[in-house]
């Protein structure tokens, strides 16, 4: 994909520039070389494949094998992946390889533990648009791996109109009555609440998804109840590992989350020669 390979090309022209200073000064060249990737500690993996790609990038001759896949779980101390060819370019690819896959499997990491705590629920973790500025498609595939689902990818694949959104158009009724009036039949339309009188407004201009907005647990059961299925409500803000369960049992039926691309840790992985 191409948006995939302008993030790799970006990240190697960042990293090597004009060139690698420390592997031309120290490694004769045609040097050969193996090297091994890691896990440091257990985790849900997350862009092997990308991990694969910038290996490639630098030289199509490395040899990169695996019997891991995206999503699996794997455990400290488990061989990840296999690399031969010219050490030079093994050296040279390393950090950007490593760079992308711990972030990316940190996402899916930290998603699998909100899906996890909400596990037996009808609710689904969604994502958010906080994400890194131009890491989008490689944080959202990884929420997809840690079991969560994407969210609209971005402003111009879905119909979210936000508070700020109500003020500038005069109000709830006037933002989707425009809406309608604009889009075509396909879309649909979510508007955020943020108390249980807007959420009557919402429900009386059919709103397709209505966002619960930094809702009390007994504001949420009671939107829930007041909308009684005529709308999908999505629960946003004050989410966290020690809340989500209790907005779950809420019974909304989506739950979105941006700590899962803002606030994750890199996993550990290493490279050794």
């Amino acid at each position: 994909m191409f948006e995939i390979e302008r993030i790799i090309r970006t990240a190697l022209a960042e990293d090597i520039g004009a060139g690698d200073l420390t592997t031309e000064a120290t490694l004769a060249p045609g040097t050969p070389g193996e090297a091994r990737l890691v896990a440091k500690e257990d985790f849900v993996l997350a862009g092997i494949d990308v991990a694969r790609q910038v290996f490639h990038a630098v030289d199509v001759g490395v040899s990169f094998s695996t019997e891991v896949s995206d999503g699996q779980q794997v455990r400290k101390g488990e061989l990840l992946a296999v690399v031969q060819g010219a050490a030079a370019s093994l050296l040279q690819a390393e950090r950007v390889a490593l760079n992308l896959l711990q972030r990316m499997s940190g996402v899916a990491t930290l998603t699998a533990a909100y899906v996890a705590a909400v596990r037996g629920t009808d609710a689904q973790i969604v994502d958010t648009r906080k994400t890194t500025p131009g890491l989008r498609i490689l944080e959202k595939y990884a929420v997809r791996m840690g079991g969560g689902r994407n969210h609209r990818y971005a402003l111009y694949d879905g119909v979210l109109i936000k508070e700020n959104h109500i003020a500038a158009a005069g109000g709830i009724a006037q933002a989707v009555a425009r809406a309608r009036q604009r889009l075509s039949h396909i879309h649909k339309i979510e508007i955020e609440t943020q108390t249980l009188d807007e959420v009557g407004q919402a429900l009386e201009a059919k709103a397709d998804v209505i966002l619960l907005d930094n809702m009390d647990l007994d504001m949420l059961r009671d939107a829930v109840a007041l909308v009684r299925g005529r709308a999908l409500t999505e629960a946003s803000g004050g989410v966290n590992l020690e809340s989500v369960r209790g907005i779950a049992e809420t019974g909304v039926d989506l739950i979105s989350v941006g700590a899962l691309t803002h606030s994750y840790r890199a996993v550990d992985i290493s490279m050794l020669f």
